[in-house]
């Protein structure tokens, strides 16, 4: 399913009131979107420097999540994950799961 990135300072903050979801190597919080005729699903990924000082690695995470997220069929809604330090050694599979894991316990996915 195609997404957008979530940009601009306010659109984050607008998501720190939102339902949370934890997992091993990610926090994620959502907030649902007014269904329209084209209202994708839009995403904000943060991993920062503290997760690794090596840009490719932080990209490689950023690529991993950005995949499994246009593979999955979400409801229109805004999300924002972010990225903890576990998350470098964890494979695609790994964070399958957690990602995964992490929309249910927040009530996105049944």
């Amino acid at each position: 399913m195609p997404f957008s990135s979530l940009k601009g300072e306010k659109a984050f903050q607008r998501l720190r009131g939102g339902r949370v979801g934890r997992g091993k190597y990610l926090v994620l919080r959502w907030l649902p979107l007014r269904p329209t005729a084209y209202n994708p699903v839009r995403v904000g990924i943060v991993v920062s420097s503290k997760v690794s000082k090596k840009a490719t690695v932080r990209n490689r995470i950023r690529r991993r999540l950005r995949e499994i997220l246009r593979k999955m069929h979400l409801p229109p809604s805004e999300m924002v994950i972010w990225v903890q330090p576990e998350a470098v050694e964890a494979s695609y599979w790994d964070l399958l799961r957690d990602l995964g894991h992490a929309l249910k316990k927040s009530g996105l996915v049944q």
